[in-house]
């Protein structure tokens, strides 16, 4: 079974975020929210940008072999001259 993008978290990694958004929301904005209203906004920001951070991460990771990979051809091509 393939997870959409905003599911990719743990139970723990959603709880802890859950938690964040509690702790955040009452110490910024002095407002205290509960665990259903915590895990609305962390479904929602999942759901609206969790598959854009996602695919950001990989194409930075995808980009980062393809530059390893030239450096190795290059010490590869130093190599052959010797």
């Amino acid at each position: 079974m393939i997870n959409r993008s905003w599911e990719r978290l743990s139970e723990e990694e959603k709880k802890l975020a859950k938690e964040e958004l509690i702790l955040f929301f009452e110490r910024e904005r002095g407002e205290k929210i509960g665990l259903i209203a915590a895990e609305e906004l962390l479904n929602f920001f999942l759901q609206s940008v969790g598959g854009k951070l996602y695919n950001k991460g990989l194409t930075d990771a995808k980009k980062a072999l393809e530059n390893r990979f030239d450096e190795l051809k290059f010490d590869i091509d130093d190599l052959m001259d010797f």
